[in-house]
């Protein structure tokens, strides 16, 4: 039986343009790599040209590293993916493929494949390709993004639409098979149905803790009162994340689906998306898809035709990363200060005002539209036997390809690194893999073969988090790595609690001293109290994990423990031997030069502020080190790699 959307969607289909579309990545990473130029380019070499068409901008797609991407679909031809567009670039890809029909194969990413399209024949993708600026063209067959070494892994249920649909246009998500799963929702199944179906799936809270989304949903449901909430967790604040910015900004209008559909399950009347202020351009998006969702009916009163009413109110946060735990950001939606507060009582019992809440974060509330359209068995068939379904992960760091990419749950974290994200540099080894943000911990290339689930990634002493994956190398030093997320806590931490008020501030100056030259009484430290200082650093991470109020304070010691437990003789080198072996704490380094290499220009010395650098001109120079303050300038600026640090 053909619904309502159902129609909708075919109309919409079938009045897509026949005019020649052009869609440029645009999401926070598109704009910040030249979109806003790529489209001002397209505008004017189009209407020189005198060609009419439609260009619009999208969300990201994910392949960061070769924004800004623009994509091409002419009438008659499949949609043709090509970056990074630089000026001389996108010149070049209007030049050969919209004028001469030719396929610069050298910028081709791939042919996409809409959402809701077949694959292409074999024979519509046979092309002239001209594989770089000076190599004649030649017939050859045009990849499928898909198969695209960054793309070939992935399975995109949440990002299925981000970088290929309009997030301003209803028609296109309408198109997109979007609000679907609302209608049946809404006609064809109870509340305790959906409740039901989303149990089934096995859909697990993608922010961090992984508690199971339909028991969620049931709690809310089944707690007294007939005025309920449901808030969506925006305020994605991890060093390193950007999964839920990108969804907001690429596909705004499943998010808002999911939230309604959620709303219907649990009886709630009302919703708050909480999205911290440094989120423009998702706030705008959001922002838009309410108003244009409110005026087709499918937010506000009678919703459908229904009975059901249900609308949604956007909350600004002020960038706290506290307000990421789940009272905080109560406290907040209700105008209080963002602090923790003791549970039980649960959200579901009194959360918003002190009514039934229910909290998810948007990467939750993004699977629940394909959940309740396909079936909660075909979400449970993805994944592992604990961890259903894929995970949203913001590659980053010292990889070759960093972007958004989306993995099935069980993925080994090595296919992640080595192979979506291409590994690291030529030239560079791998260190660790820092996963969970300031809540997580890191793991060594010999744990690169823990599965992404929920139950491995704790049993090797990390945890999902929201979704950071952060790509060290050699050049990395883990208890500077340490420090910095420790900082950050110790940073944002309410106050609230003496064990991460005080207790992280301590874990702070203990890691700092062991980045800085020991002193202890006008003399170096001592072997043992080298290895009480460790212990001492353990010890007090332990009682802050135990006694912390709430999950923020609990998780900060994460990365000190999860580096001591893997890095232990990185730690010892600091303390014992009061060197830094990665070259990165200064204060550890002696610096001396290398006669071989030095020419004797004079360039360190003058560029020494302590005098520390000695040496008549042509002749090799020499570095005192009661002198030198490690500032590390003398290798900067040294032209012939003669100064070294060890």
């Amino acid at each position: 039986m053909e619904t309502t959307v159902g129609r909708q969607a075919a109309r919409h289909q079938e009045e897509r343009s026949a005019l020649p579309q052009f869609s440029v990545g645009s999401g926070t990473c598109g704009l910040a790599a030249g979109a806003d130029k790529a489209v001002a380019l397209l505008q004017r070499e189009l209407a020189a040209r005198g060609l009419e068409a439609v260009v619009k901008q999208v969300g990201c797609v994910g392949m960061c590293h070769w924004e800004p991407i623009v994509d091409i679909r002419l009438p008659g031809k499949p949609r043709l993916s090509f970056g990074p567009c630089t000026e001389r670039n996108l010149k070049r890809v209007l030049h050969e493929y919209v004028d001469h029909g030719i396929v610069p194969g050298d910028l081709l990413l791939g042919v996409v494949v809409e959402p809701g399209e077949p694959t292409p024949a074999p024979e519509a993708l046979e092309a002239l390709i001209q594989p770089g600026p000076d190599e004649p063209a030649a017939p050859g067959r045009l990849p499928l993004l898909r198969e695209h070494p960054m793309m070939r892994h992935q399975v995109r249920i949440v990002l299925s639409n981000c970088g290929l649909i309009d997030p301003g246009s209803l028609d296109e998500y309408l198109a997109s098979g979007g609000y679907q799963a609302l209608e049946k929702a809404l006609t064809q199944m109870t509340p305790e149905q959906v409740i039901d179906e989303v149990s089934t799936s096995g859909l697990r809270g993608r922010g961090g803790a992984g508690f199971p989304t339909g028991k969620k949903w049931a709690l809310t449901r089944q707690s007294p009162g007939t005025e309920k909430y449901m808030v969506c967790n925006a305020d994605e604040g991890d060093p390193g994340a950007f999964m839920d910015r990108s969804i907001l900004e690429g596909d705004p209008f499943r998010v808002l689906e999911g939230m309604t559909i959620g709303a219907y399950a649990v009886g709630a009347q009302k919703g708050f998306i909480y999205v911290r202020a440094e989120y423009p351009l998702a706030i705008q998006r959001l922002q838009t898809a309410i108003e244009r969702a409110r005026a087709a009916g499918y937010l506000g009163e009678r919703i459908l035709g229904t009975d059901f009413s249900f609308d949604i109110q956007l909350k600004i946060g002020a960038g706290a990363f506290v307000c990421g735990e789940e009272t905080a950001l109560i406290a907040s939606i209700e105008g209080k200060r963002g602090m923790p507060r003791p549970r039980p009582p649960y959200p579901a019992e009194r959360g918003v005002f002190g009514k039934p809440t229910n909290i998810n974060n948007v990467e939750t509330y993004a699977n629940v539209p394909d959940i309740i359209r396909r079936g909660g068995q075909w979400f449970a068939s993805i994944g592992t036997e604990t961890s259903k379904g894929t995970k949203v992960f913001a590659l980053s760091g010292k990889v070759r390809w960093p972007g958004l990419i989306e993995v099935p749950m069980g993925t080994p974290v090595r296919t992640i690194i080595e192979e979506i994200g291409g590994g690291v540099a030529e030239g560079h080894t791998f260190k660790a893999v820092q996963m969970g943000g300031p809540s997580g911990g890191c793991l060594p290339e010999a744990m690169l073969d823990t599965p992404v689930d929920y139950q491995s990634l704790v049993k090797a002493g990390v945890i999902m988090g929201s979704g950071g994956l952060v790509v060290m190398d050699e050049a990395n030093c883990m208890v500077d790595v340490a420090h910095f997320f420790l900082t950050f806590c110790r940073e944002e931490s309410c106050g609230q609690c003496t064990p991460c008020r005080v207790g992280v501030d301590r874990l702070c100056r203990l890691l700092e001293q062991m980045t800085r030259r020991p002193q202890t009484n006008g003399t170096p430290r001592s072997p043992e109290e080298g290895e009480a200082l460790l212990q001492q650093v353990e010890r007090l991470a332990r009682t802050v994990q135990a006694a912390s109020l709430c999950g923020l304070g609990q998780t900060a010691p994460n990365p000190v423990l999860s580096t001591l437990r893997y890095f232990a003789d990185e730690y010892r080198a600091h303390v014992l031997e009061h060197r830094c072996p990665a070259g990165q704490c200064t204060d550890l380094l002696t610096f001396s030069i290398v006669p071989e290499l030095c020419t004797g220009c004079g360039v360190c010395a003058r560029s020494c502020g302590q005098h520390a650098i000695n040496g008549a001109k042509g002749q090799v120079h020499q570095i005192d080190p009661e002198l030198c303050s490690r500032c590390g300038i003398c290798r900067r600026v040294c032209a012939f790699g003669a100064i070294t640090a060890a």
